[in-house]
C-alpha cells in the first residue's frame, strides 16, 4: 500500500472525523446530564448560555448561538476562554440551540495588521491578503456594494477603511469562517411566565358553603373576589371527585367515621365516578366549567390536584381489575408507608409481572390530564409523584405537552433531594421544597444558595408553600402572628413561585398533639371560618403580592443576593434586576418572639458606589422616600410592630 493510503473506513476516516472539530467547545451550560434532559427557560426572558471555547495557536476565534429559526446571537468572550450569550425564546414548547465556533480569518488579519501598522512595519503583503479574503466572498442580497467598496479599499491599500469599526462589524457577520466546529442540539423547554412566577392559594371547595353546609362550585365563584383581592393568580383545589365510603376516615383521621363525615378527598372514587367526575355535592361539570370561566375573567387560573389514589369503591376496580396491585391471596393491596396506613386507598399497578408497563393504565392517566385540560385547567399539582415510576411521569408529561405545551405541573414530592431533582428533570415545571422546614437564617441562606447557584437552578423551580393541609409546621405552631407574617414574607420574596393553604391568613396553628398535623383537619371535615377574624394577616398578603406585581426584580428568583446583617436572627437579602434597574432589599426578623437592634451595610458596592456615597431609598411598605448617606446604618425590628422591612433603592443613573 502506498504511503499515506489507507482504507476509507479505517484510520483515515477517523482522522477526517477528528480533524473536523479543530476547536474545542466544552463545559456547556446549561446542559442537564449531557443533554439527556432539557434545561428550563421562560418565553420572553433572557437565558444565558455559556461554554468554554478555545483552540490551538493564536488566531482570533468567534462563536455564536444558532436558534431553531437559523438566527444567530454572537457570543462574547470572558475570562479564561469562557464565552456566553443571552438568548430569548419567543414560543412556549421545546427548543434547541447549536453553539458554533470558528477561526475568524478576517479578525485575525485585522488584529495582526493593526499591530504591524502601530509598529511602523510595511503591510503591503497584508493588503494583498485582505484582497484575497474579500475576493473569495460571495455577496448576499444587498451586500454587493459593501463588498465592492471593501475590495476597492484593499486594492488601494486603504488600511483605515479595512480596519474601521464598520468593516469589522460587517465582516463579523459575513466574513469567512475556518474550521467551523459545532455543538449540536442543546435542548431547552420553554415555559410561559406563570411557570416561573406565580402565587397560589389553596382552598377546599366543599368548605365554601354556608355554616354547616357542603360548599359548591357556585359558592367558590362567590369567593373569587376574595382570592383576587389578596393578590393571588392561581387558585388550587385538592381533589374534587366522588369520595369512597369503604374504610372512610372520620374527623382527625379517625379509622371510624360517623354518618355525617365527608371523608378524605384523596380517597377517590365511588359509584358516582372516578377522577374524571366531580363530587355530586359540589355540582356538575357544567358548574365547574362556569367556575373556570369566572376565574379567568378575574385573572385567576384554576389548578387541580391530580392524586393517583383510588378508594376501594372506585369504578375502575370492577372495570379494570388488572390496573390494581394484588396480594398473593388475590385481595387488593391497600396503600401504606409503614408505619402509616391508608386504609381508604388502594394501589394502582404501573408495571406488569413481566416488567412491561401497564400501558392501558398509563394511557388512561394521560387521558385524565387531557380531559381536565379540555375543561380549561392547565395547572396541575401532582400528589406524591415520587411514589410513582419515573418513566411514567416522563411519558405522561411529554404526551400532555404535545397538545398543551402551556400546561404547568407542580411536583408535591417532599422526599430525598435527588428524587425531587429527578422529577424536575423529567418535566415538572415547579417543585415543592424544604422551605417549610428551614427556620434559621443560616438554613435559609444555605438552601437558597443551593437553589439559585447550583446546577439545579437550570431545571428545578421551587414553589415555596408556607403550609399545606398535610403540614402544620412546628415553627408556626408556637410562633404567634409574627411568625406567620415573616414566613409569608420570605416565601413570597425569596422564590418566584409561592403558595399558601387557606387559614394561614388567620394564623391557624392548633396541632394534633405531637404532630405536624392540624387539629380538626380540613382533609376530613368541613371547615367554616370567619375570614375577617381579629389578628388576620391579610394586609401583609396584599402588600407582598402588590410588591411582587409591581417590581420586575421579583420575577426571576435567580437574582437573589444575601447580605450580612450581623445578627443571626435577621435574614438580609436583595432582589436585583439589572435590566430594569429595579432593586429591593429585605430585612426579616427570624425570631418571632424577641426584637433586635442591629447595624447593617447598604450594598453600595453593588452599584460601584464608594462607601461614603448617598443613595435614594423608598420604604416599600409605607411609600415615603429619603436618602441613605454612606453604607453604615442601623435598624430595629420587633415581632409585633415591625417584623420585617422592605426597601426600594434608586442608585444614580435612573431606575424603573
Amino acid at each position: 500500500m502506498a504511503v499515506g493510503k489507507t482504507r476509507k473506513d479505517g484510520s483515515l476516516a477517523i482522522l477526517e472525523a477528528l480533524a473536523q472539530n479543530r476547536l474545542v467547545i466544552e463545559a456547556v451550560s446549561p446542559e442537564i446530564d449531557g443533554g439527556r434532559f432539557p434545561a428550563k427557560a421562560v418565553a420572553g426572558w433572557p437565558e444565558t448560555i455559556s461554554a468554554d471555547i478555545f483552540g490551538d495557536g493564536h488566531e482570533v476565534i468567534a462563536a455564536a448561538i444558532v436558534k431553531d429559526d437559523g438566527s444567530e446571537i454572537p457570543m462574547l468572550k470572558g475570562v479564561n476562554d469562557r464565552w456566553s450569550a443571552e438568548v430569548t425564546f419567543d414560543e412556549v414548547g421545546p427548543a434547541q440551540v447549536t453553539i458554533v465556533a470558528w477561526r475568524d480569518l478576517w479578525g485575525t488579519w485585522a488584529r495582526d495588521t493593526r499591530k504591524k501598522l502601530e509598529a511602523g512595519q510595511d503591510v503591503s503583503v497584508e493588503m494583498e491578503e485582505a484582497r484575497l479574503i474579500l475576493a473569495d466572498l460571495k455577496p448576499r442580497r444587498g451586500e454587493a456594494s459593501d463588498l465592492n467598496a471593501l475590495n476597492a479599499a484593499a486594492k488601494a491599500g486603504d488600511a483605515d477603511t479595512l480596519l474601521s469599526a464598520e468593516t469589522l462589524a460587517t465582516m463579523a457577520r459575513h466574513g469567512p469562517r475556518a474550521n467551523v466546529t459545532r455543538y449540536e442540539d442543546l435542548p431547552f423547554w420553554i415555559d410561559r411566565e406563570r411557570a416561573a412566577f406565580s402565587a397560589w392559594y389553596e382552598l377546599f371547595p366543599r368548605s365554601t358553603g354556608p355554616e354547616g353546609q357542603h360548599g359548591t362550585f357556585r359558592d367558590v365563584i362567590d369567593r373569587l373576589d376574595y382570592v383576587r383581592d389578596l393578590g393571588f393568580d392561581v387558585l388550587y383545589f385538592p381533589p374534587i371527585h366522588p369520595i369512597g365510603t369503604t374504610n372512610r376516615k372520620g374527623k382527625n383521621n379517625s379509622l371510624k367515621s360517623e354518618p355525617d363525615d365527608v371523608g378524605s378527598p384523596y380517597a377517590i372514587g365511588s359509584p358516582e365516578g372516578g377522577m374524571d367526575a366531580v363530587h355530586p355535592d359540589l355540582g356538575t361539570l357544567e358548574d365547574f366549567d362556569a367556575l373556570v370561566a369566572a376565574a379567568a375573567d378575574k385573572g385567576l387560573e384554576i389548578a387541580l390536584d391530580i392524586a393517583l389514589n383510588a378508594s376501594p369503591d372506585h369504578p375502575w376496580i370492577g372495570e379494570h381489575p388488572d390496573w390494581f396491585e394484588r396480594r398473593p391471596d388475590g385481595t387488593i393491596k391497600y396503600a401504606e408507608n409503614p408505619p402509616k396506613k391508608y386504609e381508604d386507598i388502594v394501589n394502582f399497578r404501573y408495571y406488569l409481572d413481566d416488567g412491561r408497563p401497564n400501558a392501558p393504565f398509563w394511557e388512561a392517566i394521560r387521558d385524565l390530564f387531557l380531559f381536565w385540560a379540555g375543561h380549561g385547567v392547565l395547572c396541575f399539582r401532582v400528589d406524591n409523584p415520587h411514589t410513582k415510576p419515573f418513566p411514567f411521569w416522563e411519558w405522561i408529561i411529554a404526551e400532555v405537552r404535545v397538545k398543551y405545551p402551556e400546561a404547568i405541573f407542580l411536583s408535591e414530592a417532599f422526599t430525598r433531594p435527588k428524587v425531587m431533582k429527578r422529577l424536575a428533570k423529567l418535566g415538572f415545571n415547579q417543585s415543592y421544597t424544604y422551605y417549610t422546614w428551614r427556620d434559621t437564617a443560616q438554613e435559609l441562606t444555605e438552601y437558597l444558595t443551593e437553589l439559585t447557584t447550583k446546577d439545579c437552578r437550570h431545571y428545578m423551580r421551587p414553589n415555596f408553600f408556607t403550609n399545606t393541609p398535610d403540614i402544620n409546621p412546628v415553627a408556626l405552631q408556637y410562633s404567634g402572628r409574627a411568625g406567620f407574617r415573616t414566613r409569608l414574607l420570605m416565601a413570597a420574596s425569596l422564590a418566584g413561585n409561592y403558595g399558601m393553604y387557606s387559614g394561614f391568613e388567620l394564623c391557624e396553628s392548633a396541632p394534633l398533639p405531637g404532630k405536624e398535623e392540624y387539629l380538626d383537619s380540613e382533609k376530613y371535615q368541613l371547615r367554616h371560618r370567619d375570614w375577617d377574624a381579629e389578628g388576620n394577616i391579610k394586609d401583609d398578603i396584599r402588600l407582598i403580592n402588590r410588591i411582587r406585581r409591581e417590581n420586575p426584580a421579583m420575577k426571576d428568583f435567580l437574582n437573589l443576593k444575601f447580605f450580612d446583617a450581623g445578627d443571626e436572627r435577621v435574614l438580609y437579602y436583595g432582589r436585583f434586576d439589572e435590566a430594569t434597574r429595579n432593586y429591593l432589599l429585605f430585612h426579616v426578623l427570624i425570631d418571632p418572639h424577641t426584637g433586635t437592634e442591629f447595624d447593617f451595610e447598604v450594598p453600595l458596592w453593588e452599584f460601584d458606589l464608594p462607601d461614603a456615597a448617598s443613595i435614594r431609598v423608598e420604604d416599600a411598605i409605607h411609600g415615603n422616600q429619603f436618602m441613605w448617606h454612606g453604607k453604615d446604618h442601623w435598624l430595629a425590628l420587633d415581632p409585633v410592630n415591625r417584623p420585617y422591612a422592605i426597601w426600594k433603592l434608586f442608585p444614580p443613573g435612573g431606575v424603573a
